[in-house]
């Protein structure tokens, strides 16, 4: 298919969602009016606050959520053909609402709200929850990542260390999360994000030696690039990057070691030969504790790879999809719940806000049922207007996604700071 007509997300499914449809229709339920939320009923064992992210990608793919003939040739197979005949006209028509993305949120966050017929919302389940669960992890972590930084800049690495497409959305949430940029130029070309790179170990293993792979690469890429210097002797390397680059040399980068003892030794011997502004680069298998770690050492940016698109230990946020609501006798909503042990929802379409004290601080999240209040002067509502009768209202630049997260995490209690295991830094109050 081509770039102009792209091909339908439709299948990006689990087959028991058809199954489901085909049961409703038979049954005359398959049109009554649902809500369905997207929540996490826990964070990640140690995790303070999670980020909501893939909250673009999500509208995006959702535009592309058709039953075109080649899927409805697939589908042939799997359901009857009353519910083929319905699949061909199928089209999103409800309502949506959600947190911005960027956003922060605790357990019982209502991430997602989606208002449709049950043939229409019961479909999006597994698209809205790979979507989610895995971008909201890799910001999660990211938001860890950055925030032990200090204000240095992060890199995202990790495209050769996940599937092809999941580097393309890693590195979009972790820019939203406040990486620098990524290595990944698919991410460049579909959203924007600023990349960076300059060379690998075989590029000095090329040459005949390390002097003329330097000089190759200043020759190309100008004194301003940055040098990899932990190839063979890593105080030898940096005296010819040096010389060979000048005191104007951009940046040198260690990818091995004990990181924060080279950085030391780098950075003396770098201001000894007059690159006093030459920046170091850290590499190899960062997490957020080894950033941390090497926050005394004298590291101007780190670049992170496998812990990151691996979501830093997890690499999901176990958020689930329910129905809480649906059409009663009298045509109004009806709140249901499953009270399954340790898996309960519930019931009723919720509103949720972001409780303040006087300093900005947050204290809580407030999630009720029904009519919402007016809020309080030291409240703020949280779910924004993402669909309206099936068209996208809510796409936003990337850009204001990751000044969001920068807000709603700085206003975050002090504890959202520590990376050592504890509760969540807000309570969920229900009034």
């Amino acid at each position: 298919m081509s770039a102009d007509h792209p091909p339908s997300t439709a299948l990006l499914t689990d087959h028991y969602e058809l199954t489901m449809l085909q049961a409703s229709l038979a049954s005359g339920t398959a049109e009554r009016r649902t809500v369905f939320e997207l929540f996490g009923r826990r964070l990640p064992e140690g995790r303070r606050y999670g980020v909501v992210a893939g909250v673009g990608r999500a509208l995006d793919t959702l535009e592309r959520f058709c039953f075109d003939e080649p899927t409805l040739a697939v589908l042939a197979e799997v359901v009857d053909e009353p519910t083929l005949e319905r699949l061909a006209r199928w089209r999103f028509t409800g309502d949506v609402w959600g947190y911005a993305e960027g956003e922060t949120y605790v357990p019982g966050s209502p991430l997602l709200v989606v208002e449709a017929p049950f043939a229409e919302a019961v479909l999006l389940e597994t698209l809205l929850l790979s979507i989610y669960n895995h971008d909201s992890a890799i910001a999660s972590a990211a938001s860890r990542m950055t925030r032990a930084a200090g204000g240095r800049a992060c890199i995202e690495m990790g495209s050769r260390r996940t599937h092809e497409e999941a580097a393309v959305a890693a590195a979009r949430a972790a820019y939203v999360a406040g990486f620098a940029g990524s290595s990944n130029l698919a991410a460049r070309q579909r959203y924007g994000v600023p990349t960076t790179g300059t060379s690998a170990h075989a590029f000095t293993l090329l040459h005949d030696s390390e002097t003329d792979a330097f000089r190759a690469q200043v020759a190309s890429l100008g004194a301003g690039t940055t040098l990899l210097v932990d190839t063979y002797d890593v105080a030898e390397a940096v005296r010819l990057a040096v010389e060979v680059a000048g005191p104007e040399l951009g940046a040198v980068r260690l990818d091995s070691g004990d990181l924060a003892d080279l950085a030391h030794q780098v950075r003396a011997q770098l201001d000894r030969l007059g690159a006093d502004r030459t920046r170091i680069v850290v590499t190899s298998d960062l997490d957020e504790h080894a950033i941390a770690a090497l926050g005394s050492a004298p590291v101007d940016s780190y670049g992170v790879g496998t812990q990151l698109v691996t979501g830093s230990g997890h690499p999901t946020v176990g958020l689930v999809y329910k129905l809480v609501a649906r059409e009663g006798a009298d045509g109004e909503l009806v709140g249901v719940a499953k009270r399954s042990t340790a898996k309960e929802s519930w019931p009723g379409r919720h509103w949720a806000r972001r409780r303040h004290d006087a300093a900005g601080t947050a204290t809580a999240e407030v999630v009720g049922t029904g009519t919402p209040p007016p809020p309080a002067d030291d409240e703020r509502d949280l779910l924004v207007p993402l669909v309206r009768a099936g068209e996208v209202v809510g796409r936003e630049p990337l850009e204001a996604a990751r000044e969001r997260h920068a807000r709603s995490r700085d206003a975050l209690p002090m504890a959202s700071r520590s990376l050592l295991r504890g509760e969540p830094v807000l309570p969920t109050v229900r009034p």
